[in-house]
């Protein structure tokens, strides 16, 4: 069937085999992959040998809503964040698997214009997509799982973090989270703030950049800066400190801020979901183009400290089932 499902077809109507139908024809893949959609399986080049795998599960109501976001957004907000990972581990992505559950009487469109978000970041980070699965559910929750090639170089974990090391950030800091008050003050706009929560742009090609020039450890920022060099400091057994000075709020964000009564340095340390990169680097390494030194790793009796002090403005960042 055409993937222009109309309005007022729902997921049922459609058919479990007519919605494979619908989301996967006339894709155009990537070199990567080998075997497609259509199979018990697919195939996809793995040139090094070992192959960087990573799942994220996004579900309505928690991770989006549609009354925020279109479907595309959606779709390419769920892409972003798997692949993030990908890049976070020094890999270059190149494939991701997708499960949908969905209530029945879901419009079979929704799921189509979905799919034409995911194939859009897909492409622009240049991975294909390549299999997956679709069930019922009382929600609609979008399951990927992203793959990646480590090009010969060892994969870069949160672990190898040492003190003396030069830590830097790799893309946008603060802007998902200024999306997210706006549209949660009832508001639509500024279009560029709020885009950046309804679906991120990380930098997959500073992942593979910073394992060439030696990074010793590194992470994507989805929960907050704070937050995730805490777990880089928890793995490496170090502590991290990070300069004010170095992140100072883009003037947008001190706009926005101002008009929210908002705090814009709070959003670039503690607020998620942008999907930037954050690493440590030696201490003699020349940072690879688009990162930025923000700090320095100390010793781990230090913690995770701003501007040498202990972080003094509430939560570092997001957690699951954390209420209070």
């Amino acid at each position: 069937m055409p993937r222009d499902t109309s309005e007022t077809t729902t997921v049922a109507q459609t058919g479990e085999f007519g919605l494979i139908r619908a989301l996967t024809q006339d894709r155009v893949q990537p070199p990567f992959t080998l075997l497609g959609p259509g199979d018990d399986g697919a195939l996809v080049a793995a040139p090094d040998g070992r192959v960087v795998v990573s799942t994220d599960v996004l579900v309505q109501g928690v991770h989006f809503r549609l009354d925020w976001s279109g479907p595309e957004q959606v779709g390419r907000k769920a892409v972003a964040v798997n692949l993030a990972d990908i890049a976070a581990m020094g890999a270059l992505p190149t494939s991701v698997l997708v499960g949908f559950a969905c209530p029945g009487d879901l419009p079979a469109s929704v799921l189509t214009r979905l799919t034409d978000g995911m194939w859009t970041e897909a492409e622009r980070a240049g991975v294909g997509v390549v299999g997956g699965d679709v069930v019922r559910s009382e929600t609609l929750v979008v399951s990927i799982t992203a793959l990646g090639d480590l090009n010969g170089l060892p994969p870069v974990t949160r672990s190898g973090a040492r003190p003396g090391d030069v830590v830097a950030v790799c893309g946008r800091l603060g802007w998902a989270a200024a999306g997210l008050m706006v549209l949660g003050r009832g508001f639509r706009s500024p279009v560029g703030v709020v885009n950046a929560q309804r679906y991120p742009e990380p930098p997959y090609a500073a992942g593979p950049a910073a394992a060439a020039a030696g990074a010793t450890a590194m992470i994507d920022v989805s929960d907050g800066l704070l937050a995730d060099l805490g777990h880089i400091a928890t793995a490496s057994e170090v502590g991290i400190d990070v300069r004010t000075e170095a992140l100072q709020p883009d003037q947008r964000l001190q706009e926005v801020a101002a008009a929210l009564g908002a705090d814009a340095q709070r959003w670039v340390l503690t607020g998620g979901e942008d999907h930037a990169l954050a690493a440590a680097f030696p201490p003699n390494v020349e940072l690879p183009a688009g990162w930025r030194r923000i700090g320095v790793v100390t010793r781990a009796e230090f913690g995770v400290t701003v501007d040498g002090q202990p972080h003094s403005g509430g939560d570092a960042g997001w957690e699951h089932w954390k209420t209070s």
